[in-house]
């Protein structure tokens, strides 16, 4: 049962009485908000978290249309500032003809910008996919580079862009923080930090080694369909009784996925 995808089958737990409050505004890149110093956990509390993260989701995957490193890259720079449904709409033609870099130049512009034209900023978009490409062909043989320096080097590919790619295809255990894992490290003090690098630094060293690797997924489907900006769904939360967010809702029970989740990790444990 996958944490971020199922559908919400019971009513939310009873509340507590408690006075009425004004929500905080979730923190974001733009406006972080007061920054913790440190995280809210000890290594055994977060060892804890993502413990439940991986008896939930054993496998999360990105939700990202892709055939190939370069197919996945072009799917992440377009990603900015657009829905992953909607990238994965615009580019589900555009990768049947264009997976490589040589078939995306011969495509060219005009062409790579009537196939993405329903996202955000396609026009700039369609000009990095082809300078991109050309840059791939001209100084990597073709080939998606396995380089950090290499990638953020690429048109329109930053950090967490060049991130997303080391880790998705090529496997390292990288921290890719978007909008929603900024969210997540500040809101619940897991990761604290002023900038997506800090945050980034900061998750680095918390995450658990044997976790590294679907940290990032775990935590930005986490923050994009349970512990949401506007109004976190803490009735849907794996890890509920775990969280220390000032924000947290105060139920008279704990969510019975928390529940459900903490008994698969105890039953584990005792095998």
């Amino acid at each position: 049962m996958t944490q971020a995808k199922s559908p919400a089958t019971r009513k939310n737990p009873t509340r507590s009485a408690k006075p009425k409050q004004t929500r905080k505004k979730a923190p974001s890149v733009d406006n972080p908000g007061k920054v913790l110093k440190r995280s809210r956990y000890s290594r055994a509390e977060t060892y804890a978290i993502f413990q439940r993260f991986h008896a939930d989701n054993p496998e999360p995957k990105g939700e990202l249309d892709y055939v190939n490193a370069f197919t996945l890259l072009v799917a992440v720079v377009l990603s900015a500032q657009a829905t992953d449904v909607g990238v994965n709409r615009a580019t589900k033609h555009l990768f049947q003809i264009a997976d490589t870099p040589e078939k995306m130049v011969a495509l060219g512009e005009d062409k790579v910008r009537e196939e993405i034209r329903t996202i955000g900023l396609y026009k700039n978009k369609a000009k990095n996919v082809i300078l991109l490409s050309e840059q791939l062909i001209r100084d990597h043989g073709g080939e998606v580079p396995e380089d950090r320096e290499a990638l953020e080097n690429l048109p329109g590919v930053g950090r967490k862009t060049a991130n997303v790619v080391l880790n998705i295809f090529f496997g390292h255990h990288t921290i890719a923080v978007d909008t929603h894992l900024f969210r997540l490290g500040n809101r619940i003090g897991i990761a604290p930090g002023k900038t997506p690098l800090d945050v980034e630094k900061a998750m680095e060293k918390a995450v658990p080694p044997e976790f590294a690797l679907h940290a990032h997924h775990w935590l930005i489907l986490h923050g994009r369909y349970i512990c949401k900006a506007r109004k976190p769904d803490c009735w849907r939360c794996v890890i509920y009784d775990l969280c220390k967010s000032p924000e947290k809702e105060q139920f008279d029970a704990v969510p019975d996925i928390a529940l459900r989740t903490k008994a698969l990790i105890e039953k584990d444990d005792s095998a």
